[in-house]
């Protein structure tokens, strides 16, 4: 069914005259009548009895006028559903206890206003391919891997650079240590069950090994956080790597350690990916969030792969 159609019988049904009905949607009254025939014939039944004062309703005109309206208010309200601004900001975040996710969270609260859904997949792969479909609007990734190189049309800038910590139960080692440096974690055996050959932070974790000489094993099922936390806790010869936003919580009697590790400083270079000409306002509020925000970005004594050095920052300016 034309909605041009259903508008222009509401519009007759409401002023009572086709002329008046075409000045008020500013076409000829010939586009009228054109457009009132094409809905009774859909329809099969006439919707007017013309007079020489103007156009009466029939009873069955009557009787399709409240649905004719509703029909505009659905679809009013289907384009207001994807209509800039008046959407939630679909944003994939990876895992809703990791640091983008924190994050995502801190640009909610300052700026309650702007609706968000947020989504996790799998890896960069998967968000780029989102992003050019416009199933979401941006994605938190490391994209500047080896041999990446994004699609036309999308964009990635170095949003926030996070911390790794040590992750470590009461009986290792460096349990009691407040921070320890990357030369004194060569020997340790880093388990990482998480990582997946291919993704981004595979990737980092390859780099950040092969940089230190470091131990990061990814043998074994990875069956979720709270059995990786009871192992560490019960080990003391494993530790993992968290990023420092990384939301954990665990059983007091655990004892388990979140170390800071220094000099240099590992930080994983999360930047934000979306589709050049993305009109949502959300998606320029974030991005201006993220550069004011940002913070660690090219300060002396951190560490990030070579690949990611060459990356651009998100500024203040959006």
């Amino acid at each position: 069914m034309d909605l041009n159609a259903v508008r222009t019988f509401v519009t007759a049904a409401e002023t009572g005259r086709f002329q008046d009905a075409a000045a008020e949607l500013g076409v000829s009254q010939q586009a009228v009548s054109k457009r009132v025939a094409t809905l009774e014939k859909v329809l099969g039944v006439s919707l007017f009895t013309r007079t020489a004062r103007g156009a009466k309703l029939t009873v069955d005109g009557q009787a399709f006028l409240p649905h004719a309206r509703d029909l505009l208010r659905a679809a009013e309200r289907a384009m207001a559903s994807v209509r800039p601004g008046r959407r939630a900001l679909r944003v994939d975040v990876i895992g809703r206890r990791l640091g983008p996710a924190a994050r995502l969270g801190d640009f909610h609260r300052a700026h309650p206003e702007v609706e968000l859904d947020v989504v996790t997949l799998f890896d960069a792969d998967a968000a780029v391919e989102a992003i050019r479909a416009g199933t979401i609007d941006a994605s938190f990734r490391a994209v500047t891997m080896p041999g990446r190189e994004l699609p036309e049309g999308i964009e990635a800038v170095r949003a926030f650079d996070e911390p790794i910590e040590l992750l470590a139960g009461p009986a290792h080692a460096l349990a009691d240590a407040g921070s320890v440096t990357p030369a004194e974690l060569v020997g340790h055996r880093i388990w990482m069950p998480g990582i997946v050959a291919g993704t981004e932070w595979a990737a980092y974790y390859d780099a950040l090994a092969a940089e230190f000489g470091l131990t990061i094993e990814i043998t074994g099922p990875d069956f979720g956080t709270e059995p990786l936390l009871d192992t560490l806790a019960a080990s003391g010869a494993l530790a993992t790597f968290v990023g420092e936003r990384t939301r954990l919580v665990w059983p007091v009697e655990q004892g388990l350690r979140r170390i800071a590790v220094r000099d240099p400083m590992p930080v994983y270079p999360h930047s934000l990916v979306w589709r050049g000409g993305n009109p949502h306002p959300g998606l320029a509020a974030l991005r201006e969030d993220l550069g004011a925000g940002r913070t660690g970005a090219g300060e002396a004594g951190l560490w990030t792969p070579e690949w990611a050095d060459g990356a651009a920052y998100l500024s203040g300016q959006g």
